[in-house]
Formats: C-alpha cells, structure tokens, sequence
C-alpha cells in the first residue's frame, strides 16, 4: 500500500509541476498594463498579464501594446513583433518586425536587439527611444529623451537626444583575424570565417520629431480604464 501512495503522490507532484505556476524558472518580466489587438503567443493579451522570458508579444494593424517591467516600459505600436528575453544584466526584447520603444528612468537595464546591434541608454541615464524596422537590412532609431546607444559587437554608435537616424547594413566579406590567418599552416586547424556589419547612418530628422512622439507616447501612457478628461 505504501509503494502504491508514493506512486500516487509522485504522479501527482509530478503533475503539479508541470503547471505555469510550478514552473521552477519561471521568473516574470513584468505585466501588460495596456493592450488593444495584442497578443502573447498565440493567445489574445489583456491588461494584467504576465509576461515571461522567452514570450512572444505582437500587436495586429492599427493595435498597441505597453508592458511594465520593473522601471522601465516597453511599447509596441501597430503591426508589430518582439520576444522577451532576460540575461544576467538587463532585460532584453528581440525585435522582428514594426516599432517598439522603451522608456526607462535608468535604474534597470534595457536593451532592443535588431539586426544592427544592440540598442540602449547611454551610461545607464534615462532614456525614451524607439526602433522601427523597415527592411532586412535597413532601420529608423529615435533617442527622444536620453542619448541613445548602438552597439554593433563592440562598435559603438551614439544616437543623441532628439535626434533621428536611417541605419543602413551591409554584411562584409568574411575576414580572418591576424591570429587565425597565422595557423593556417596547421593541418588540424580551420579557420573560423566572420561577417561583420557595416553600418551606414543618416539623420532624417530631429527635436521637432521628439515632441511629436511625446504625444504619441502620452496617448499609449493613458489606462483605457483610466482616460484623461
């Protein structure tokens, strides 16, 4: 009888841990405080859900969505896509395709990855900006309060307060390194090939943009429970 309860109770602990609420990793990121046509995977978002590393949020044509996670606020405007990750440093979101923003008051670290690199505040200050992919190898980033960082593996591009840019990309011929090339010789050896981005930059616009996308976000920054008379 004692061999058949352990049985039992091992199927059920099994069971429970199995469940979301269980899950022994699953730390959340934060929560939705704001949705219209968004979504979380494949399941329709409302405002209080949690999200976790690893989810995908979208928003459909005309939709919007904003997260809270810790100090800082990620957004998603219409026909968008992002997947949140976390690493032991910062949050992450992985952008796929549409505009997604963030604005944080510097105490947590944020990161937007795109093709490009890797987008964040300057020196961990606070910072409002938002990246807009239009093509597979071309992007808009907006730093509209708060310098901007792009970090292209290790190349450091600065996108100033109240400015906008273009950022073009074109992948580089693989190189090897003076370390790499060196060995060669070696039979036993082969040599690792890397491409490296190069990127291209041109400002379309500036402060005049900024004050425009304070309004945008002042609309997104309203509750749909609680709307500003």
């Amino acid at each position: 009888m004692r061999s058949i309860a352990r049985s039992c109770l091992a199927t059920m602990l099994s069971c429970l841990l199995g469940l979301p609420g269980f899950a022994a990793n699953e730390k959340p990121l934060g929560l939705v405080i704001q949705a219209q046509d968004a979504q979380v995977a494949d399941s329709k978002v409302a405002v209080g859900t949690t999200v976790y590393p690893g989810d995908k949020v979208e928003t459909k044509v005309g939709g919007a969505l904003r997260l809270r996670m810790g100090a800082t606020q990620l957004y998603l405007l219409g026909s968008s896509s992002a997947t949140l990750a976390q690493r032991s440093d910062a949050v992450l979101a992985v952008v796929a395709r549409g505009t997604v923003g963030f604005s944080s008051d510097g105490t947590d670290q944020f990161e937007l990855e795109v093709p490009e690199g890797i987008i964040r505040a300057a020196n961990s200050q606070p910072a409002y900006g938002q990246v807009t992919i239009v093509g597979p190898q071309e992007i808009v980033v907006s730093a509209y309060r708060g310098s901007l960082l792009l970090d292209n593996d290790g190349e450091i591009h600065t996108i100033p307060e109240g400015k906008s840019y273009r950022v073009t990309m074109d992948l580089e011929p693989a190189t090897l390194g003076p370390e790499v090339a060196a060995s060669q010789d070696d039979a036993n050896t082969t040599p690792a090939k890397r491409r490296r981005r190069k990127l291209a930059f041109f400002l379309i616009f500036g402060a005049a943009a900024a004050l425009a996308s304070y309004g945008i976000w002042d609309v997104l920054s309203e509750s749909s429970s609680t709307p500003k008379n």
